[in-house]
């Protein structure tokens, strides 16, 4: 088999060639077709996230080891799988769910493999999707996602999972309030076209590439905001007539917070899905007093996977610019992601 490996933490992936992996027990090989090139893995081929205060958590902390195999958002046809594996649809199609988890754990009995303390995920701990074929643990982490492009499928594993738990954290969300999305790459575009597709208008994303912010209002966002200026937390107000109920902010970097809180109503909530790293002085009379609820959202489970595939196949979430790029382009693509170049999303067609 064909794969692109982190050899050296921040350097580009190398070209690899080794024996095709045999599926054993409940194990399932696919032939990848696609895979989504996601700005998580940016941080990860670094070979580190920024927790700020000069801290890093390395991927070495969190069970990875070199050469490893990134890409996390796998797409391809079942063609084998171990004595273990029951109801295997062997010669069809299927979405891979890449998170994860040890399979015996609580969390991971209640499906929430997202929240397992000794998670194995597909691009980290496991060998990921920069290949042209993928060992999965267990069919249950499949899903037909038959109906919908399946490039464009392949992003929903991860930037479609993360925007659609993320929203859900909004919840009850009033319909006549606005919700900011910070950030308008391929995970706020989703972020965007879900809200939509739950029926909510009052959406004002910001962004520092005016390109993107023309990108967000074709997805349905209503106003945007170039946040790039001093003043950007008074122009999102201006617009919005006030402040908001609701921020989702991709980015997470300490300035996306800090515009994030200058921005949020008595009682409103911040959702921190971006990984861009570092950290904020937190006033705790004022938290307390603004009644604010921020929340951290990382990924989502198997069974909201399906929710957001289902959205998909129903045609009431609208796809997102997608650029299909070859395998071997992959290290280009990340360095574009690094710079913030990439407008959606980019997907390695294998």
């Amino acid at each position: 088999m064909l794969s692109y490996d982190v050899v050296e933490w921040g350097k580009p992936l190398e070209k690899a060639e080794r024996k095709t992996p045999e599926p054993k027990g409940t194990e399932v090989l696919l032939k990848l077709k696609y895979c989504g090139v996601c700005h998580s893995d940016v941080h990860i081929r670094d070979g580190y996230f920024d927790l700020g205060g000069g801290k890093r958590l390395t991927m070495s902390e969190r069970g990875m080891s070199l050469p490893a195999t990134l890409g996390h958002e796998p797409y391809g046809t079942v063609v084998a799988a171990g004595p273990e594996a029951a109801d295997v649809p062997i010669g069809e199609d299927r979405l891979v769910y890449p998170w994860t988890g040890c399979g015996g754990c609580p969390r991971c009995r209640e499906g929430l493999d997202n929240f397992c303390m000794a998670a194995r995920c597909v691009g980290l701990q496991r060998p990921g999707g920069y290949a042209d074929h993928l060992l999965v643990p267990h069919p249950r982490y499949f899903i037909d996602a038959g109906g919908i492009d399946p490039a464009w499928a392949a992003t929903l594993s991860c930037s479609g999972l993360a925007a659609y738990s993320a929203v859900l954290k909004l919840n009850p969300l009033p319909p006549d309030e606005w919700v900011i999305v910070i950030g308008a790459g391929g995970l706020g575009l989703s972020v965007i076209s879900l809200l939509r597709a739950m029926g909510h208008k009052y959406i004002l994303a910001t962004d520092i590439d005016n390109t993107k912010l023309s990108t967000a209002m074709e997805a349905g966002a209503a106003a945007t905001v170039n946040s790039r200026g001093a003043n950007a937390a008074e122009q999102i107000k201006r617009v919005s007539g006030g402040p908001s109920y609701g921020a989702v902010d991709l980015v997470g970097a300490a300035e996306t917070a800090k515009l994030a809180f200058g921005v949020l109503r008595k009682g409103g909530r911040l959702i921190l899905v971006g990984l861009y790293g570092g950290e904020i002085p937190l006033s705790l009379v004022s938290t307390i007093q603004r009644a604010l609820t921020i929340q951290g959202s990382h990924l989502g489970s198997v069974d909201e996977l399906k929710q957001v595939v289902a959205l998909a196949r129903e045609d009431k979430l609208k796809p997102i610019p997608i650029e299909k790029r070859p395998l071997s382009e992959v290290s280009r693509t990340l360095d574009e992601l690094k710079a913030g170049a990439v407008v959606g999303r980019v997907v390695a067609e294998i």
